[in-house]
Order: C-alpha cells, then sequence, then structure tokens
C-alpha cells in the first residue's frame, strides 16, 4: 500500500467519523427522555413518541459501533497493520477496503 492510499484512506476514516460525530449531534433531541402531557396527548401518540426514541437510541448504539470500527482502523493505519488480514495475515483486497475501509479480515477468513 502505497504512502497516498494510507493519506486517502485516513481521509476518507476521518470524513466519516466526523459526519457520525454531526448526525449524533441532530439525533440528540430524539433521543431524550419522552415526557408527553397525558391530558391532551392520546395513547397512539405516546405510544409513536416511545417508538420514536426507542429508534433514534438503537441509531446512536449503531454509530457508537461504527465509531468504535473507524478508531480501529485508524490506529492500525498508524501501527502499519492496515490492509493486512487479522486472521491470517495476507492482504485484504483493495476493492474490499475501498468498499468498506473498516473491515478486519479477507473474504476467505470472513467466510470461515
Amino acid at each position: 500500500m502505497t504512502m497516498g492510499d494510507v493519506t486517502d484512506y485516513r481521509s476518507l476514516l476521518l470524513d466519516r467519523l466526523e459526519s457520525l460525530v454531526q448526525e449524533d449531534k441532530a439525533g440528540a433531541d430524539a433521543r431524550k427522555t419522552v415526557t408527553l402531557d397525558q391530558q391532551s396527548v392520546g395513547r397512539l401518540s405516546r405510544m409513536d413518541a416511545l417508538q420514536q426514541q426507542a429508534m433514534a437510541n438503537a441509531t446512536h448504539a449503531r454509530r457508537g459501533v461504527e465509531r468504535s470500527a473507524i478508531l480501529s482502523a485508524l490506529k492500525r493505519l498508524d501501527d502499519g497493520e492496515f490492509g493486512f488480514c487479522a486472521d491470517c495475515g495476507d492482504d485484504i483486497p483493495e476493492p474490499r477496503l475501498q468498499l468498506n475501509p473498516t473491515v478486519l479480515k479477507c473474504i476467505g477468513c470472513a467466510r470461515g
């Protein structure tokens, strides 16, 4: 992997990390505790608000998993281990890394 490739992957990962931070900020209100006036809002509206909160929390959790994978990929870049399969040590094909730069395994090891 060339130095330019490493720089491109680092830039791609950092851009996605920043995007996740912005998405978390935008969705912060949806994750807040649901408080509704039971006199003015019906049962279905309360259920809908609780469902939207649950979906926002699940989305936040998925972003957290992706954030961890990005930070791990950035560490592998720093350590010179990026682009190598975590199981067998072979190169991960470039098209696979371009599709998902956080991937840890080559196709053979991922299939088991």
